[in-house]
């Protein structure tokens, strides 16, 4: 079992809270960071946009990922959200098994980092 680190934006720092609460509430991450403020720059309907946004980092582990992800994509206000995740290679041990129990997983089965 790996932790991974999940990066979302969100229209704003309400939809991004009632995104974090839920998904740890479901306990599909166990914690989501917010940081409010982003301004993001894309290529979106033809044209480059630019729009205010709130970031959203979650900590789950691989085998809730395919959850988390769906579960963003239906509580999410956009029509192609940003949701990206990245594998953690190393990290405090402690952190990253309190990350798999928050889950529902067994942190004894957590791989050693790389």
């Amino acid at each position: 079992m790996s932790v991974m680190f999940v990066y979302a934006t969100a229209g704003d720092l309400d939809e991004a809270k009632r995104i974090g609460r839920k998904v740890v509430e479901e306990k599909l991450a166990a914690c989501a960071n917010i940081l409010p403020g982003a301004t993001s720059i894309f290529f979106w309907d033809g044209a480059v946009q630019e729009a205010e946004e709130a970031l959203l980092v979650l900590k789950t582990t691989e085998q809730k990922l395919e959850q988390l992800i769906g579960r963003v994509k239906a509580l999410h206000s956009y029509e192609c959200p940003c949701i990206e995740a990245l594998p953690v290679v190393e990290g405090n041990r402690d952190f990253l098994e309190w990350v798999v129990r928050e889950t529902g997983g067994d942190p004894r089965r957590l791989l050693d980092p790389l």
